[in-house]
């Protein structure tokens, strides 16, 4: 991440540009816009910022379109705009690899921190060569490349999900309840919806392995989830 941040800011009404301009200069960081879809994949290619504001509804292509392409060469963060009621097109942004989301009306404030947890979070993440492998029979999770391997087969994981199951395999029995899961992965304290977590939990059960298995992801009703090993 640069000295100096730069934020994409992707919508088409020029007001939210404004009013987010305005206060992203008076807390020191930079900007650059784009006003439809395809506008912003070109100026993530061009400017290669340190994270993307990106809203659901754009011309040419959508959000959900543009944050599917991101992903699937970047771990860019986006943080996603979404209208008052969107909460399925919301839930679908967070599972193709969104960080975070705001609904509309929203303050500038409320952006500018959920900028700064956002920047904070992935920085934090380990760099390569950091040993950040997790290993146990038939299963491999990296963050350094945020790969999920089965049986030596790569998985098809988000980034979120991998960083869900990085930390509740880190920790086997430890039981996390959803707000842990928000703040250690989402790098903030109950401005999400706890549903998100249980959203992305069954997305990574489906996409593991049931059966024939030393290891699974465990419900603690009325608590959270835990990552359990056979003994």
């Amino acid at each position: 991440m640069t000295v100096c941040p730069l934020i994409l800011i992707c919508d088409d009404d020029p007001v939210v540009h404004e009013s987010l301009s305005l206060y992203l200069d008076n807390e020191g960081f930079s900007h650059a816009s784009a006003f439809d879809g395809a506008e912003a994949l070109e100026k993530v290619r061009q400017e290669q910022p340190d994270l993307m504001i990106l809203d659901l509804m754009m011309p040419k292509m959508d959000g959900t379109d543009v944050c599917r392409e991101v992903r699937k060469t970047s771990r860019l963060p986006i943080i996603m705009l979404t209208a008052k009621g969107e909460e399925i097109d919301r839930i679908l942004g967070l599972e193709l690899g969104a960080d975070d989301y705001i609904v509309k009306p929203f303050s500038p404030r409320e952006v500018i921190a959920r900028i700064r947890a956002v920047l904070r979070r992935f920085s934090e993440q380990p760099s390569a060569g950091t040993d950040a492998i997790l290993r146990f029979p038939q299963l491999e999770i990296n963050l350094t490349n945020y790969q999920v391997k089965v049986r030596g087969e790569p998985v098809p994981c988000t980034p979120k999900e991998v960083e869900i199951l990085n930390m509740l395999a880190g920790t086997p029995g430890q039981v996390f309840s959803r707000e842990q899961i928000l703040s250690r992965v989402w790098g903030y304290d109950y401005f999400g919806d706890t549903r998100t977590v249980d959203t992305h939990i069954k997305r990574i059960r489906q996409k593991l392995p049931q059966e024939g298995v030393p290891w699974s992801l465990k419900t603690v009703y009325g608590v959270g989830y835990k990552f359990e090993v056979d003994s």
